[in-house]
């Protein structure tokens, strides 16, 4: 397999597009194709981390991104704090790096995860995120064409921002997510006030519950706006 070139992967991206498949989608589709694979997630991060999935090319792609949102921690997060990939060819002796997202890849049936950052300069636009249900290293060639996938992901998610905004350097948050975080933000506000603690602090309770009680993050900050959970409690920051 050849090494695909950034503009071969944006022409075949786009061709698609003309005939209404969503560019995204588009992109992990055909790079899961293309990999040899089990699935593609394309997410947004931030400085906090992060902050949506943009597209995933199945189940459990979307899956993992959920799972990383939920916990802030994994091999996707460290790549965009540190700007470098991320190889995971081994997830089952990532227990004592990530010992809970580990447990929750494995419980996912995910055997290996590569994590790309999206950047320009020092700006985190997102991670491009390759996971495999067996273990295995990527051949050197095909690193080669993961790295090509994810500076193509990088232009995408520019050009794509740019249709939403005027700014040099868009936000993450002017690209449509297919994982809407606006209330879990909103509860993250609801948890700093009642537990007179930040908001870095408030997210982290509510991950730290989230996991504990095995349910997506969105669920239970649905619940605690709705008033059903209490959380921010004196006992529960202590």
């Amino acid at each position: 397999m050849s090494t695909r070139t950034v503009t071969e992967i944006l022409s075949a991206v786009w061709a698609g597009s003309r005939d209404g498949e969503n560019p995204p989608a588009r992109l992990v589709g055909l790079c899961a194709r293309t990999l040899p694979v089990s699935g593609v997630g394309l997410a947004l991060m931030t400085d906090d981390g992060p902050a949506g999935t943009v597209a995933a090319s199945d189940g459990g792609a979307l899956q993992l991104e959920e799972l990383q949102f939920t916990l802030g921690q994994g091999p996707c997060v460290d790549a965009s704090h540190t700007g470098r990939p991320v190889l995971t060819p081994e997830l089952a002796g990532a227990y004592r790096r990530w010992p809970q997202f580990a447990a929750g890849a494995d419980a996912a049936g995910l055997r290996a995860v590569f994590a790309f950052p999206l950047q320009v300069g020092g700006i985190r636009l997102g991670v491009l995120d390759l996971y495999r249900d067996t273990a295995g290293e990527l051949s050197g060639e095909d690193l080669a064409d993961a790295l090509s996938w994810a500076d193509a992901a990088t232009q995408l998610l520019l050009d794509l921002q740019a249709q939403d905004t005027t700014q040099v350097i868009p936000p993450p948050q002017a690209l449509a997510v297919l994982d809407d975080r606006a209330e879990v933000h909103q509860a993250t506000g609801v948890v700093s006030v009642r537990a007179g603690v930040s908001l870095a602090q408030s997210l982290a309770l509510l991950r730290a519950r989230a996991y504990a009680e095995g349910r997506p993050i969105g669920d239970l900050a649905r619940d605690v706006l709705d008033g059903v959970v209490e959380l921010g409690g004196k006992g529960d920051h202590d």
